[in-house]
């Protein structure tokens, strides 16, 4: 490369507020983004447009999906329809299914972050628990919904790091403390991804591609935030950012072959 940061490409979820529709993402993903992976982040809209995302692909050197408060709709895994009230997301939904599947197959580097984490999976053909709390044997993996900020982000469970896997290379140990603040996780994994960590009641807490030759981190904790205070949070955002400098930097050399 020439010294310039390479550039993240972050799906935004839509929201009604007062009366209109806007196109948003939380500051703190796109401050992890610039403060530890060293590159730049540019807001995708969600508005599901195929061929525009495909044109997308080529401009960007890596791609983030951040966490949200809405749910992955079950026809998207064949799953039973939601409770009454489940908030869910159509229009990112149909931005970044497809946009996961063409920046895999684009070979692009993926940072998935809870409801990013649980996109990945389906768009490549796994499938969800809607409430994982409900499943016998499984942990209420839920925020505190009374507490401030400090309280629902504070690391909450152990997770078991896989032996030999990219977390456990990361972090330099097999058990990490996490946070935990979401009700879908992981039922069936995509075929094409492996386990990279797992809570104490079984339930997947990160994975990786199959084919370790493209970056592609998913996690259902929050690295995010606060990332440099926690070494793994911020080792996590920094290999992703390395990642993303490679891909610019080997798309870079192609495009100056194919001009001489």
């Amino acid at each position: 490369m020439d010294g310039r940061r390479p550039l993240v490409a972050v799906p935004a979820c839509r929201r009604i507020l007062d009366p209109h529709p806007f196109h948003v993402v939380g500051e703190k993903y796109l401050n992890a983004v610039v403060s530890a992976a060293d590159a730049l982040a540019v807001v995708i809209p969600a508005l599901g447009s195929a061929p525009a995302l495909t044109d997308l692909l080529g401009r960007v050197d890596g791609l983030m999906l951040t966490g949200s408060p809405s749910n992955v709709a079950p026809h998207h895994y064949d799953g039973p329809a939601s409770r009454d009230g489940t908030l869910h997301d159509p229009q990112r939904d149909a931005t970044t299914l497809p946009l996961i599947r063409a920046a895999v197959a684009a070979g692009l580097p993926v940072l998935a972050i809870c409801r990013g984490f649980q996109e990945v999976n389906v768009a490549l053909g796994g499938s969800l628990h809607q409430n994982v709390q409900d499943v016998p044997g499984m942990l209420d993996h839920r925020e505190d919904d009374g507490g401030d900020l400090e309280q629902c982000y504070a690391p909450v469970h152990d997770v078991k790091l896989a032996s030999g896997g990219m977390l456990e290379r990361l972090a330099g140990r097999r058990h990490v403390l996490v946070n935990s603040l979401h009700a879908q996780g992981v039922d069936r994994l995509a075929d094409s991804l492996l386990v990279e960590a797992t809570a104490p009641d079984g339930l997947i807490e990160a994975f990786r591609l199959r084919d370790d030759r493209q970056f592609l981190l998913g996690v259902q904790w929050h690295p995010e935030w606060r990332v440099l205070d926690d070494p793994l949070s911020c080792a996590i955002f920094r290999s992703f950012g390395a990642a993303c400098r490679r891909f610019a930097s080997n798309a870079q050399h192609e495009r100056h072959h194919e001009l001489v």
